[in-house]
């Protein structure tokens, strides 16, 4: 997902985090400053539903302005697991380390 809180602030004539944390405290949201910093400075790992509702409340816009959906990067892993399917190769799973049988096996730690 693409955070667009920026943009979508931009709009609404707010370039800082102090500007918009005087927005949100317009309709009653009170988050600290830190945590409007965080928003304002990266894609936040979890939003709760409560305040993107108050945010798009301050800002005039919906959760679809705030949220982009982008292309999955898992897409070419797909693609090769659909072709790999399609060739009749078996997934060979996840690779497991294979101990080394080239020499005298100890029987001890080293000291």
């Amino acid at each position: 997902m693409k955070w667009n809180l920026r943009w979508v602030a931009a709009r609404q004539d707010i370039w800082r985090p102090t500007d918009l944390l005087a927005a949100f405290r317009r309709v009653g949201f009170n988050p600290s400053l830190s945590k409007v910093s965080a928003l304002w400075g990266g894609t936040p790992v979890t939003v709760r539903l409560e305040d993107l509702d108050l945010i798009c409340q301050a800002l005039g816009c919906t959760v679809a302005d705030l949220l982009e959906a982008e292309p999955a990067v898992t897409a070419g892993v797909e693609e090769a697991e659909t072709q790999r399917a399609a060739g009749g190769e078996r997934d060979p799973g996840p690779v497991r380390p294979v101990p080394r049988r080239d020499g005298p096996r100890r029987l001890h730690p080293p000291n």
